[in-house]
């Protein structure tokens, strides 16, 4: 039997937390609750989660800094909780490294129908590329590699969240080619994600603070339309 994936419940709303622990326990997860930032990192290292559900109005350190701390270490999926709904606070969840955000008050069903996309997009690809070739593009001081999700660039590695990654794999799989937000959103994130296009202009703005223009190639902005990895001779 496969041992049960585990999620990290941070809100200082201990009926909160119960709610949701009552909800995922019933999917066969295994949970823990914390109610402050400081202990959410404790337990990050101890408890090993496969997920963590992140709430943002937290005593001392908020979720803001737990997810900015973790995003130093580690790219487990995290999903950001929050009664705050302004599209400001979705932007600033997701730059600093969230994989999604959901706004309080949540309908149970929406709750873990999430958990489980973030989890199948995060594990499911490393273990379905196992029996496949390898997948993976190269240029010029640039290796992206889709089966052990990597990243080379000018020879050193960069890390990346898996949906970072598979962003920039899927331009560079295809040079020159034009894709709209629209498009990029559905094939990267899929039908299952709730979100909008500006999700698509912020995984952008991380991928190029990480791996800068090159005089071969770059990431290009379609005014209007979207983005291309436009590669040049």
């Amino acid at each position: 039997m496969a041992a049960r994936q585990k999620i990290l419940i941070v809100d200082d709303d201990e009926n909160i937390c119960e709610l949701i622990s009552l909800y995922l326990t019933k999917e066969f997860y295994d949970t823990k609750m914390v109610g402050d930032g400081e202990e959410a990192l404790r337990q990050f290292e101890l408890f090993a989660p496969n997920l963590i559900l992140l709430d943002l109005m937290l005593p001392g350190m908020d979720g803001y800094q737990v997810c900015r701390e973790i995003r130093q270490r580690s790219s487990v999926p995290i999903i950001m909780l929050s009664a705050k709904g302004e599209v400001f606070d979705k932007v600033l969840g997701l730059e600093l490294g969230a994989d999604d955000y959901i706004i309080k008050p949540f309908d149970s069903k929406e709750l873990v129908a999430r958990v489980k996309a973030v989890l199948r997009r995060y594990q499911a690809a490393p273990a379905a590329l196992t029996k496949k070739p390898a997948k993976f593009v190269e240029y010029e001081d640039l290796t992206i590699n889709l089966t052990n999700y990597s990243v080379i660039y000018r020879g050193k590695t960069v890390e990346m969240p898996p949906k970072e990654l598979e962003l920039l794999y899927f331009l560079a799989s295809s040079p020159n080619q034009v894709f709209t937000r629209e498009q990029l959103l559905d094939h990267i994130w899929g039908y299952e994600y709730i979100g909008d296009t500006r999700t698509v202009d912020v995984h952008i703005k991380r991928i190029r603070e990480k791996i800068k223009d090159h005089d071969r190639w770059s990431i290009s902005t379609v005014w209007g339309i979207g983005y291309k990895f436009e590669v040049r001779l």
